[in-house]
């Protein structure tokens, strides 16, 4: 049971969705260290769900159409506001290598926390996907759900680095290319803002 639903959400996690977005783009914009830190921070995201998912809150959450709004509509406006800080930077490219501002692994650890917390549709998963491979006469289900859930939080997490190694091989081929470089704030804002207009205004099942 356990291997049928690794396959099942491996299937899933490699849709693109705004956490993988997100992840390549803080790596493409800030380099390998934040595109881990930020792989780490969207996946420490998912024990959330998980832990929510185990103690129900998510049920509530998924029942009242007014919470699930409120929940959809910050992460959108997070995933904006993200866009204009970077759409606010000066291109590295302007900038003397004194002059350019710190890049915080905190910061990019708790914007990818945020993200994945504020996506409801990660937290309707665990309601609608995870509970068909709970069996009732293997044991509690809380525990169950518990185990799976950190099945999938380590296949999220390895598939999530490895968006971060590959991102960073690309930014390499970008900062060789000074012209690319002036508009990496313009992509990654661009990118960003489009996420949060999509979130705000799709029901779409990408996570």
């Amino acid at each position: 049971m356990v291997l049928l639903f690794a396959v099942s959400a491996s299937a899933l996690i490699v849709i693109p969705g705004p956490n993988m977005i997100y992840i390549v783009t803080r790596t493409i914009d800030q380099g390998r260290r934040a595109g881990v830190a930020s792989a780490f921070g969207v996946e420490t995201g998912t024990l959330v769900h998980v832990v929510l998912a185990v103690v129900g809150i998510s049920t509530l959450i998924a029942a009242s159409p007014v919470a699930f709004t409120v929940v959809r509509y910050l992460g959108a406006a997070y995933l904006c506001y993200l866009g204009v800080q970077a759409l606010r930077r000066r291109p590295p490219a302007d900038l003397p290598e004194g002059d350019r501002p710190p890049r915080t692994l905190r910061q990019s650890f708790t914007d990818g926390l945020v993200v994945n917390v504020l996506n409801p549709k990660v937290g309707l998963f665990f309601l609608a996907f995870l509970p068909q491979f709970v069996d009732a006469d293997r044991g509690p289900a809380a525990l169950q759900t518990l185990v799976l859930g950190v099945v999938f939080f380590l296949i999220a997490l390895a598939l999530d680095l490895g968006y971060a190694f590959g991102s960073a091989a690309l930014r390499g081929w970008l900062n060789r290319r000074s012209r690319l470089l002036r508009r990496q704030n313009q992509i990654a804002g661009g990118v960003y803002l489009t996420l949060g207009v999509a979130a705000a205004l799709t029901g779409g099942q990408s996570a």
